[in-house]
C-alpha cells in the first residue's frame, strides 16, 4: 500500500487541500475530491502517478463541504462509487440546497472559488454508516462518525493510519500552528472534543488531515486542537459579551490570529494558505452560531 498527497492547489496557492491516492492490490482509492474548482489539478496529479479518471472505481468523502467533497459529483458521474456520511449523501445527489446555502456566502464568487458542482448519480453514492467497513481497492477502510466540525463528517481508519479531513483540525508541514475549521451552522465544541477522544483511541501512527499534508505528531495535533477550541471559544465569548457587532469581533478575531502567527514564525505563503483554508469570518460565524444556541438550551 502506497498513500501520495495531491496538492490541489486551491486558488492557485500551495498545501491549502489535499487529496489523498492510495494505492491498494486491487487498484486505487481517492480520498477526498476537493473542489470543482481544482478538477484539473487533481486530474494531473493522478496523472503524474499513472493513474487514468477511469482507474478510480472508489472515492471516499470524510463530509459534504464544498473543499472536500466539491467535485464529488464529477466522480461519481464516471462511475465511481462515492462513499460519504448518511447526512451528507441526499445533498451529493441533489447538491441545489447545498449550492444555495454557499452562494448566499460567496455570491459572485462561486464559480472562481467552487466550479461545477455537479448532482451525483444516486446509485454511485453509498451511505455509510458509523462502524461500517468499505472494502475498496483490495483495502478496508472502517467509517468512523466524528461530529464538531460538522454533523455529516466521517474519518476513514486504513490499519496504523487515519484520514481526518476536519476533525483533528488544520495544520501545515513544518509549522508547529493547529487551526480550528469552525463554520456555521454546525461547530459543536463539546461534540468535537468525543471526536478528539475517538480518533486518540485508534491509536493511528499518522493522521491525513485535509489540510494540509500527513503528520506523525499525533499526540500534538490532537492535545494542541482541543486547547485550541477551547481558547478560541472562549475569545469569542468574550467580544460578544463586550457587544460587539460581526464586523469588529471578525476584526478582533483576525488581529489575534495574526499576532499568533507572528509569534510563531510562519511564511507569508503558510499564512495565506490558512486563510484560504479556514477564513476567520466563517469561524467567528461559526462560534458565536455555537454560543448563542448553547446559552438558549
Amino acid at each position: 500500500m502506497q498513500i501520495e498527497t495531491i496538492d490541489l492547489h486551491y486558488r492557485g496557492v500551495p498545501r491549502v487541500i489535499a487529496a489523498y491516492l492510495i494505492e491498494g492490490p486491487d487498484g486505487p482509492v481517492l480520498v477526498e475530491t476537493g473542489p470543482g474548482s481544482t478538477l484539473s489539478t487533481l486530474l494531473a496529479g493522478l496523472e503524474d502517478h499513472g493513474v487514468a479518471p477511469a482507474d478510480i472505481r472508489h472515492v471516499l468523502v470524510t463530509h459534504i463541504h464544498l473543499d472536500h467533497a466539491g467535485a464529488a459529483g464529477w466522480w461519481a458521474g464516471q462511475g465511481a462509487t462515492v462513499y460519504v456520511h448518511p447526512f451528507g449523501a441526499p445533498h451529493l445527489i441533489d447538491p441545489s440546497k447545498l449550492i444555495a446555502s454557499a452562494t448566499r456566502i460567496y455570491k459572485d464568487e462561486m464559480e472562481t472559488l467552487w466550479g461545477e458542482i455537479l448532482p451525483a448519480p444516486s446509485d454511485n453514492v453509498i451511505a455509510v454508516q458509523d462502524g461500517q467497513v468499505i472494502e475498496a481497492g483490495g483495502l478496508s477502510f472502517t467509517a468512523i462518525e466524528t461530529p464538531g466540525h460538522a454533523r455529516h463528517h466521517h474519518v476513514y481508519q486504513l490499519g496504523d493510519v487515519v484520514f481526518t479531513g476536519d476533525a483533528a483540525g488544520i495544520r501545515f508541514p513544518d509549522s508547529p500552528w493547529i487551526d480550528v475549521p469552525a463554520p456555521p451552522p454546525e461547530f459543536d465544541l463539546e461534540a468535537w472534543k468525543v471526536t478528539i477522544e475517538k480518533i486518540r483511541n485508534l491509536d493511528a501512527v499518522t493522521l491525513y488531515p485535509t489540510h494540509y499534508g500527513p503528520t506523525a505528531e499525533v499526540t500534538h495535533q490532537l492535545d494542541g486542537l482541543r486547547i485550541a477550541m477551547e481558547e478560541v471559544v472562549e475569545f469569542v465569548g468574550s467580544l460578544m459579551d463586550e457587544g460587539l457587532d460581526r464586523d469588529e469581533m471578525v476584526q478582533r478575531y483576525t488581529q489575534r490570529l495574526e499576532d499568533r502567527v507572528a509569534q510563531i514564525g510562519i511564511s507569508d505563503g503558510l499564512a495565506l494558505a490558512l486563510e484560504f483554508s479556514n477564513p476567520k469570518a466563517m469561524s467567528v460565524d461559526g462560534i458565536s452560531r455555537y454560543l448563542r444556541k448553547r446559552a438558549e438550551s
